[in-house]
């Protein structure tokens, strides 16, 4: 994943504009442990999407190229913010990244410019060593629409994780210097 200046620029755009005002993200409800039921949890690690998550402190940005040509941006909870700000690792019991996707969408002004488009989906890893002892500590969860994605999306998260970042606790993610 190359992140490019004008991709840095855009995802940072795409944050500012998502929490300046309502997105097509709003459709994502969101949902405390005392809101939450057996449909707005994800399959597996029964996941919810946590209160007040669009309050979070950016980590970083991030764009995935074709085939899915997405702007990205990372939260931490309180929690997850620190444990980045400290290079700690492992990551402690409570933290809670989300990462928040859209379509990304050409600009007519400029060839290099890029900006958010349709909210794609809003993900969430949630650290508790002892609930999710089997996934490296981690339980996942994506939603679509509010809606958890199906069992079978999940069952590719910890698997891509565990392959790919073993060695940083399984967080793609790294602080945006």
């Amino acid at each position: 994943m190359k992140l490019t200046h004008a991709g840095l620029l855009a995802a940072t755009t795409a944050w500012i504009a998502f929490s300046a005002v309502s997105s097509a993200a709003e459709d994502v409800k969101p949902l405390g442990p005392a809101g939450a039921n057996a449909e707005d949890a994800s399959p597996i690690y029964a996941v919810t999407i946590p209160q007040g998550y669009r309050q979070w402190q950016m980590i970083a940005p991030a764009e995935e190229a074709a085939p899915l040509d997405e702007l990205r941006v990372v939260l931490g909870n309180p929690i997850a913010i620190k444990a980045v700000w400290n290079a700690t690792l492992p990551f402690p019991d409570g933290t809670i990244l989300a990462k928040l996707a859209w379509k990304r969408v050409s600009s007519t002004e400029s060839k290099t410019a890029t900006f958010p488009g349709a909210a794609t989906t809003v993900q969430f890893m949630v650290k508790d060593s002892k609930k999710y002892a089997s996934t490296g500590g981690w339980g996942f969860g994506r939603f679509i629409n509010g809606k958890p994605a199906d069992e079978a999306q999940h069952q590719t998260c910890f698997a891509c994780h565990q392959a790919n970042v073993k060695d940083h606790d399984l967080v793609f993610t790294r602080l945006a210097p």
